[in-house]
């Protein structure tokens, strides 16, 4: 029997060494959580109270907090506090704190382990649902372009500008018109078209027109300040022209000059803003992802859409958890049932974009750990010897 409890020990130090020798050699390991093996004595319940030797009673995950390290990469993230990564392998939800991720042929976001990022989708009004799961895909569509509708001008006009000499309004003469300036509108299939407006002062008040690509749009349109250089007419300070076909197979042009900020003041003539909606397609060139988890894709249009949110899951016992992969692990009756949320809400953490969760192997630590399961492993081999020669003792009593 003493051979026995002097083996057990053997084993279990044996393991011990194993564990810490695992540990030691993911000391590098993306997103690795240390473990821990936790021994009980064996006891058989005799009246003397002699134990029968040592058994490993479980391997414990360690999750704590890694060191987050930054690597400048789009395509990695890091947990910054509670929550683990939701991942589908061919359907089935595990879970994963590494946060490297790469593309696939088809754009859909994996780890290494082929497993595909999930993500709340978008509801289209700048919130998410909660209550499904997707793939993220990145596509290679472009942002469909959308035509100018409004002109949104802040402009200040001189007070006390005399009429033109040169009438009616002739465009390519500048002695019929006060002052012009220019911006870009765009058409139905998102081709730009330079677009110049002319502003002339006329009895009471102000005519513009405008011109498309050199020619001009509609008719004059009025307009007026009063006394105190504010725009009064028309009411909404609203000037809207005529279609324009741009000839390329688009819809006309119906361009709605916004004066509504405008003034006339004794100053010079001043253009503070000029903000015209409609955009040209965009390519895709990059993403982001923000503390809160949403996934933006920005176009080369200056325009961004969110792909949707990432969907983070915690557990109340995480210890519980089964290891499934080499970076993932599966709920379990002792880790409970995955309670998912977003980052920064709850007792959820922050994702940060462009880093990665080192190993949190505190390697002094192993290094000593490894020392004494060493010495462990060498006073039961030393009590074997001792029992070895004790029995070769009794058995040479003559």
């Amino acid at each position: 029997m003493s051979f026995q409890i002097a083996l057990s020990g053997l084993n279990a130090a044996s393991t011990d060494l194993q564990v810490t020798s695992n540990n030691i050699a993911n000391a590098n390991t993306t997103g690795f959580k240390s473990s821990r093996a936790e021994f009980a004595d064996v006891f058989s319940g005799e009246a003397i109270g002699i134990g029968n030797g040592v058994r490993l009673a479980e391997v414990r995950q360690e999750f704590t907090q890694g060191n987050v390290d930054i690597t400048e990469r789009q395509m990695d993230l890091a947990i910054s506090g509670k929550g683990f990564f939701v991942v589908s392998d061919n359907g089935s939800l595990v879970y994963s704190r590494v946060g490297a991720f790469g593309l696939d042929s088809n754009g859909y976001v994996e780890n290494s382990e082929r497993e595909r990022l999930q993500v709340y989708p978008p509801r289209g009004d700048g919130t998410f649902n909660t209550g499904a799961l997707i793939d993220l895909q990145f596509t290679t569509d472009t942002s469909p372009p959308q035509p100018t509708g409004t002109v949104d001008m802040n402009i200040n006009l001189p007070a006390g500008a005399t009429i033109p000499a040169v009438s009616p309004f002739n465009m390519a003469d500048p002695q019929s018109y006060n002052h012009s300036t220019s911006s870009i509108t765009y058409d139905t299939l998102g081709v730009a078209h330079n677009t110049t407006f002319y502003f002339i002062a006329a009895a009471g008040g102000w005519n513009a027109a405008m011109s498309i690509d050199g020619n001009q749009v509609g008719t004059l349109q009025p307009f007026a300040f009063n006394s105190s250089g504010v725009l009064t007419t028309p009411a909404n300070g609203q000037l809207a022209f005529n279609g324009y076909n741009p000839g390329n197979g688009a819809a006309a042009m119906n361009v709605t000059l916004d004066m509504s900020r405008s003034t006339q003041y004794g100053s010079s003539f001043v253009v503070n803003q000029i903000a015209p909606d409609g955009q040209a397609a965009g390519r895709l060139r990059s993403f982001e992802v923000d503390p809160s988890g949403i996934v933006f894709a920005r176009f080369s249009n200056g325009e961004s859409s969110a792909l949707g949110q990432i969907a983070l899951a915690n557990f109340s016992n995480p210890e519980g958890l089964l290891k499934v992969s080499d970076t993932s692990f599966q709920e379990t009756y002792r880790s409970g049932v995955p309670q998912r949320g977003q980052a920064t809400q709850s007792d959820f953490g922050v994702i940060q974009s462009g880093a990665l969760e080192s190993s949190n192997v505190d390697l002094t630590e192993q290094l000593v750990r490894m020392i004494t399961s060493q010495r462990l492993f060498q006073a039961n081999a030393q009590v074997i010897s001792t029992l070895d020669t004790v029995t070769q003792t009794i058995i040479n009593i003559r």
